[in-house]
């Protein structure tokens, strides 16, 4: 094994597991982070999430067909960026309207979380019939701007490699977008007076609202802050793989599996679980045939695909880990801490 070997091994796991997983795992981190905020505050698990993430990329979507229609963009940025603010803004109405129509009445009579559950089922329900009224239930494309800020050609001529390192646009977008909303969010929970005050009534309702917290405003501004971060990450995980409304049902294992890695609660924790999620995902279900075969004298090169599991029980390993985290340590990695 020679050093060039070594660097197109890198370059390869790079380009194929270590980005990938970065990308995926702050989109699923996002995602957890609004489940883990409802459960954290309004004490129910919220199985409408996933749908709501597809309604916040729809909303996206057609406001910028509407500004590409105007001619409007941001080259080489992607136009759904602009777009951000409003569709977040719909989203948040829409859920705040959910919440006065349907799980306020529920708190007022004190309902089981099993209710609220339930409830959350029915508009998810809600959710998925007008996103598929309104844009169908086919693939939608709106990844517009420069596509690569890294090429596998210019990297392979560059260090003269037989492997390429490509870096889209849309994955650093992830990147910089996700870092800089989790630090904002972090700072109003923990900088801000209206943050300590939602804080507080997650650690105890009662005693909170005997020091004048107003359970209503916590309320909608925990749903405004889900809507925000619901619709961001509905629109990275867009623009970076494809708009196709199913899947995003098919996040919520995912999503669910990375706030309990975390400790349902505790926001640093969603977070972590995502990038736990992810890793083990992609890790799990990539094939190391090639890898190897630069590591390894070309004796022991594999002659299967070296895959631990095909990319179509990719969901599995979320399974998995939601299985083993359940089993093992109930509460997640991030124990006794919550919002």
């Amino acid at each position: 094994m020679t050093g060039i070997d070594l660097a197109n091994a890198a370059v390869l796991l790079g380009n194929f597991v270590i980005v990938p997983a970065l990308v995926y795992g702050s989109q699923l981190g996002l995602a957890a982070l609004g489940v883990t905020l409802v459960y954290g505050i309004l004490r129910f698990s919220n199985f409408a999430h996933g749908d709501t993430m597809a309604f916040g990329a729809m909303a996206a979507i057609l406001c910028t067909w509407t500004l590409q229609a105007a001619g409007i963009s941001i080259h080489p940025l992607p136009t759904a960026l602009l777009t951000l603010p409003l569709a977040g803004l719909l989203t948040m109405l829409l859920l705040i309207c959910f919440d006065r129509v349907i799980y306020r009445p529920l708190r007022r009579t004190r309902a089981a979380p099993e209710s609220m559950i339930i409830a959350s089922v029915g508009i998810m329900f809600i959710l998925q019939g007008i996103v598929r009224l309104v844009l169908g239930p086919g693939e939608r494309n709106f990844a517009d701007g420069e596509r690569f800020l890294v090429r596998a050609r210019d990297v392979r001529e560059a260090f003269d490699l037989a492997e390429g390192l490509s870096i889209r646009v849309t994955q650093v977008v992830t990147l910089v977008v996700t870092a800089l909303l989790v630090l904002a969010l972090m700072i109003f929970l923990y900088r801000t007076r209206t943050g300590k005050a939602m804080r507080a009534y997650s650690d105890n309702k009662e005693l909170a609202q005997l020091s004048g917290i107003n359970p209503e405003i916590v309320v909608m501004l925990t749903w405004s802050i889900v809507a925000i971060l619901a619709t961001v990450a509905g629109v990275l995980y867009g623009l970076d793989k494809g708009y196709l409304p199913f899947v995003y049902f098919s996040l919520l294992l995912p999503t669910f599996a990375a706030a309990i890695v975390g400790g349902l609660g505790n926001p640093l924790g969603a977070l972590f679980g995502g990038f736990v999620v992810s890793f083990s995902e992609i890790a799990l279900t990539y094939a190391y045939k090639r890898f190897l075969a630069y590591l390894l004298p070309e004796r022991l090169e594999p002659g299967t695909l070296m895959q631990v599991l095909s990319t179509e029980y990719k969901f599995a390993v979320s399974f998995l880990i939601l299985v083993l985290v359940l089993l093992i340590r109930p509460t997640g990695l991030f124990a006794g801490k919550s919002v």
